[in-house]
């Protein structure tokens, strides 16, 4: 048959020593019949998911202040519970890491991503109708747990229908929308109370539940399952009718063959396994132990321990910087490469780490002076450190290690080890938010700012020495790459 024997002989340039410029002008000549605009609005639908989750995420910082002073006293929060209400999330989103990880291999990505909506919309109806604080709770940990498989399902979706001329550009997109739903709740939260911001909380995962029932499965999930017929189809609708999609068809497919069915626990002693596991893991601890989360849950605190009147304000502003910063990432991701872009990105937050530390440091000592007023200057400082953080971690830190998640593990581990990895930052992340607060108490303000910056120090000899560059490779290449059966 004409198609097997196209099949065989790119996929013997693909593996073969010498030099594959062969294949890269079939790669070249392919993608050059693609039509991207089926694959962008299949990506639009799925984020819908990330911005749901970054109303979750940004929903406790307007909504503190207000259930801290609230009349009812059945709903009132006291420390304890507004630190609980903050980081509960991060515990249902754990679980809900391991719940996607399962759901993946199980019923599909689409399938995974339409039922997922349904706890953002019950927990947000859960906070909308509560009458005491446990209820709170409960709505926060569905929606935290709906957050745990969106963040591993969407950057999945994405990277197994991109190719890989935009897949950079798309994966990037998960953040972004991220982003974009802190900073609408940050602006909804100037003018709704916390019930009605609840409301608006429920209508992208609405919205994306309806838009997927008209997207596509993943070609490389439906190959895995055996449904060649059906691949071939969700390949024309991403790709246009022009493209020769039985080419992409049976490179996937011959990956998939290659592997064997599903994963099993001794596949963890394969390199292709398990190196990729640990570059994933160290990924997502290190994203966290930057102090994102920690920054922004607790922006408006921030910003009131550092004196702005208008503290509210200000957390707009650091949202507004995140979305800019993230699109820039989003637009560059695919010219500059992952690893640069994660280099640049460490550096600027060890630097504005380092003086928010100075800045605490010297206000300490205002303080114990006497309580004279400090310089102006010292406020420009906080400021400047915050919108340094804020656009090194989008440029890098924020998109990439969920872009390099979704690129490095074979299909047959996908599943499994991405529920480690999500599993892995959600609970970093309870652990700096939940304990960000006596982290200040005990090694205060200063110390805890300067251990975060010597986190961000390491991160960057990490990525130098063991992060391998993704950027413009196919998935299955940059899975040969880990197994050593070809150059990388």
């Amino acid at each position: 048959m004409e198609v097997q024997a196209e099949r065989r002989r790119l996929l013997d340039a693909e593996g073969g020593d010498e030099d594959p410029s062969g294949l890269m002008s079939e790669q070249d000549a392919y993608l050059s019949k693609v039509k991207n605009g089926k694959l962008y609005l299949a990506t639009l639908a799925s984020v819908l998911g990330p911005m749901s989750f970054g109303f979750v995420l940004g929903y406790s910082s307007p909504a503190i202040p207000e259930l801290a002073r609230i009349d009812d006293p059945r709903l009132r929060l006291d420390s304890v519970q507004a630190s609980w209400f903050g980081s509960i999330v991060t515990v249902g989103a754990a679980a809900g890491g391991l719940l996607g990880g399962w759901m993946v291999e199980k019923v599909g990505r689409k399938l995974s991503l339409m039922f997922c909506a349904l706890p953002f919309v019950f927990g947000f109806t859960v906070i909308i109708a509560a009458q005491s604080v446990w209820m709170l709770y409960l709505g926060r940990v569905l929606t935290g747990l709906a957050s745990g498989v969106t963040s591993l399902v969407v950057p999945l979706y994405i990277s197994e229908m991109a190719h890989e001329r935009v897949r950079g550009t798309l994966g990037s997109c998960v953040q972004l929308m991220v982003v974009l739903g802190i900073l609408g709740v940050y602006l909804a939260g100037l003018y709704l109370d916390w019930r009605w911001l609840a409301i608006c909380s429920s209508i992208p995962p609405t919205l994306m539940m309806v838009c997927m029932c008209f997207m596509p499965e993943t070609p490389r999930f439906l190959l895995s399952q055996g449904k060649r017929r059906e691949a071939e189809e969700a390949l024309r609708f991403l790709r246009g009718p022009d493209a020769p999609v039985e080419w992409e068809c049976a490179r996937i497919e011959d990956a998939c063959d290659e592997q064997g069915s599903s994963f099993q626990m001794s596949d963890l002693k394969d390199p292709g396994v398990y190196k990729p596991l640990i570059i994933g893991i160290m990924l997502m601890i290190f994203q966290q132990m930057t102090g994102i989360n920690a920054i922004m849950f607790y922006a408006e605190n921030i910003f009131e321990q550092a004196h702005f009147k208008e503290s509210d304000l200000a957390s707009v502003i650091v949202g507004l910087i995140q979305v800019v910063f993230t699109a820039v990432a989003a637009l560059i991701m695919d010219r500059a490469g992952r690893k640069v872009l994660l280099v640049i990105s460490g550096v600027a937050m060890a630097i504005s780490t380092t003086a928010f530390g100075v800045y605490f440091y010297l206000m300490s000592k205002f303080h114990s002076a006497g309580g004279e007023e400090p310089h102006a200057d010292l406020s420009g400082l906080a400021l400047a450190s915050m919108a340094v953080f804020i656009t090194g971690f989008a440029l890098g830190w924020g998109p990439i290690p969920w872009l390099v998640m979704s690129e490095i593990f074979p299909i047959k581990a996908r599943g499994f080890a991405s529920a480690v990895c999500v599993l892995s930052n959600w609970s970093m992340a309870f652990l700096v938010t939940k304990n960000f607060q006596d982290m200040m108490n005990l090694l205060t303000s200063a110390g805890t700012f300067w251990l975060f910056a010597s986190m961000c120090t390491v991160n960057i000899i990490f990525t130098i020495a063991f992060i391998p560059e993704t950027k413009g490779k196919t998935l299955e290449q940059i899975e040969a790459t880990f197994r050593g059966t070809s150059g990388p």
